[in-house]
């Protein structure tokens, strides 16, 4: 599938202060799994979300659209013991705001760093959106970081610390461009879902 064409909207510090969405889709992970990479290598522009090799840089929310309306958004990372405490709990706040009550939110896509698999808080960002009845997918990012002698076992035991399927889990690898296709298309997918066709009663 061709790039998405996405471009940038705004970055919000309020959650209110987003543009409506019609259809969006979230992305949330620990600080440095490679949200912005991500966001970059699906529109196949090197610039379009900014990154940084400092973990916990995103702080605020990112939107970018695709020319149809729908919109796609890179939340801040949580994780990152460096910021500030009162700016965690900020981000943590907004963000927890966002998951909750963003209209038109349609999936959350949570990025696990395929590397190291599931980090406690990854599994506690699990267990919440589970116990909010929050439909999420899971990305594990940094494919090419895990040795091809590894994979399947690394596959097997990050979607059980996901608690998922091995085949509901998307790998990809944003710098080497690895089942970048792939994504795009599910997310193309997810973002346009095909209408429930109404069965005709005649009675």
């Amino acid at each position: 599938m061709p790039p998405l064409p996405l471009r940038f909207v705004t970055s919000a510090a309020k959650v209110e202060t987003l543009p409506p969405a019609v259809c969006e889709i979230a992305l949330i992970g620990r600080s440095n799994v490679g949200k912005s990479s991500l966001v970059n290598a699906l529109a196949n522009q090197k610039q379009l979300a900014k990154v940084s090799k400092t973990p916990g840089r995103t702080q605020l929310i990112n939107q970018f659209a695709l020319p149809d309306g729908t919109t796609v958004v890179d939340l801040p990372g949580y994780g990152y013991a460096n910021a500030p405490k009162q700016a965690r709990a900020t981000w943590g706040r907004m963000t927890e705001r966002y998951l909750l009550e963003r209209d038109g939110l349609e999936l959350i896509l949570v990025l696990v760093d395929g590397e190291v698999g599931p980090t406690k808080l990854d599994i506690a960002m699990f267990e919440w959106l589970r116990d909010h009845d929050l439909r999420f997918a899971v990305i594990a990012t940094k494919h090419d970081k895990v040795k091809s002698s590894q994979r399947q076992k690394r596959k097997r035991e990050l979607a059980a610390g996901c608690g998922v399927a091995e085949r509901d889990v998307t790998w990809v690898s944003a710098a080497k461009g690895v089942n970048v296709d792939q994504l795009r298309d599910r997310i193309h997918r997810w973002l346009h879902p095909a209408p429930i066709e109404e069965d005709d009663d005649d009675d």
